[in-house]
């Protein structure tokens, strides 16, 4: 079988397509333009439609994005703080500062790299969950973080027990006043709040989070009790007076922090003597053979931090000197996920394969992630979507994949548990 024999059925083929659309619609030019007219008008239809979508879209405390159709909602509904044309300008500007990422290995690690990032963390962090909380929304619900999982344990429930478990070290009653250091939607100050009965105020530093997470605890019918607001947790001593907070807790936020011990300090000022600030952290894992000699793990590394907002992955250890150069006693540290392939646990990463079982679960696989993006493309093609979106969405998919492989290769975790105490 030759190139000949090849070349020699080529024309059967066109003459084959060509005989069947003349069948259909014969040669006449007229009926070239029927179908031009008629594709053309299923393209409006389909966008008149999505917009009627769009516009009929309502939050839900209890179901994060429920609906299929819920998706051309993603980064464009009632409570967007981007314009239709901000999110291609914000995702811009977001890349310029990850300049050379996932193309030369080392180059976002550089010092200039890291305080660019560094100097210009707000705009960064600000731009980051504008463009991404609605996917977040989308793929993973209410509570942005990671969790350990028991075997026999749901995704949901090792997310419930995760937050409960703060809130049990850090001994929040329903008397207590509480801190969320970087809230994102509320996902965890709403479960935390339910738990313990407690008055909690959530700090981030996003508008539009504020904005869907203050709908959703007026929904819940606990928004006396627990509340969003638009603040720096860099700055924490310009929004509190010293002293106002029982307790204190940030849930894999405090990475995206420029300087630690400045953040550290502000909730410090926040607390009264002796108060407990309790938390989950991103770190890289020199103790389990992180090597930032190692290409690969810097690799890895850069694409956490790319995909995920962050000025430089710390160590656990820098973490502990943070906390307590802001003078804090640690009473208790380590890597929740000590254990991610004991056969007893479902690795943490696993979730980012996800379940066919629920709509939700689905979402999180590698497949239904490229559904997603699948969709977003449609959306954005058809101009239902801003400009970027795509982007944003591909953005997203790359990090999946460098989580996965940081936590198969025991080199990061996204739950490094720390307690401390206000001396």
């Amino acid at each position: 079988v030759g190139g000949s024999s090849a070349t020699r059925r080529q024309p059967t083929v066109v003459i084959h397509h060509t005989t069947m659309i003349d069948n259909l619609f014969g040669s006449n030019p007229e009926n070239s333009g029927i179908l031009v007219v008629g594709s053309l008008a299923a393209l409006l239809g389909a966008h008149l439609v999505l917009s009627f979508i769009l516009k009929s879209f309502k939050r839900d405390s209890y179901k994060s994005f429920g609906f299929v159709s819920d998706a051309a909602s993603l980064l464009s509904n009632s409570d967007s703080v981007l314009g239709h044309d901000g999110v291609k300008e914000s995702i811009a500007g977001y890349e310029r500062l990850f300049s050379g990422a996932r193309k030369n290995v080392g180059t976002t690690t550089t010092a200039d790299s890291i305080q660019h990032r560094e100097k210009e963390y707000a705009t960064m962090v600000n731009s980051f969950y504008d463009l991404v909380t609605d996917f977040y929304e989308w793929g993973w619900g209410q509570s942005f973080h990671f969790a350990p999982r028991l075997k026999g344990e749901t995704f949901e429930e090792s997310i419930y027990r995760a937050e409960h478990y703060l809130a049990l070290r850090s001994n929040i009653t329903p008397t207590s006043k509480v801190l969320d250091v970087g809230c994102g939607v509320g996902g965890p100050l709403r479960n935390i709040q339910q738990f313990t009965g407690a008055d909690i105020t959530g700090v981030t530093i996003n508008e539009y989070q504020v904005k869907v997470g203050n709908q959703y605890c007026a929904q819940k019918g606990i928004d006396q009790k627990c509340r969003l607001i638009q603040g720096d947790f860099q700055k924490l001593p310009e929004k509190f007076e010293a002293g106002t907070f029982d307790a204190a807790y940030a849930i894999e936020a405090t990475c995206h922090s420029p300087d630690r011990k400045v953040c550290f300090s502000g909730v410090n000022h926040c607390l009264k003597k002796g108060g407990l600030f309790v938390g989950y952290d991103w770190v890289v894992l020199p103790e389990t053979g992180y090597d930032e000699k190692n290409p690969e793990h810097v690799r890895v590394k850069e694409g956490i931090e790319v995909g995920n907002g962050l000025p430089t992955l710390a160590t656990s250890q820098e973490v502990v000197r943070a906390l307590e150069e802001s003078g804090f006693e640690v009473l208790d540290s380590f890597d929740a996920n000590r254990n991610v392939h004991s056969d007893r646990e479902i690795p943490w990463y696993q979730t980012l394969y996800g379940s066919f079982f629920t709509l939700s679960g689905f979402r999180m696989t590698r497949i239904g992630r490229i559904c997603t993006h699948s969709i977003v493309s449609a959306l954005e093609f058809v101009r239902i979507a801003p400009k970027g979106s795509v982007r944003v969405s591909s953005l997203l998919n790359a990090t999946a994949l460098d989580l996965v492989e940081g936590g198969k290769e025991e080199i990061f975790t996204p739950s490094f548990f720390f307690l401390a105490r206000k001396k």
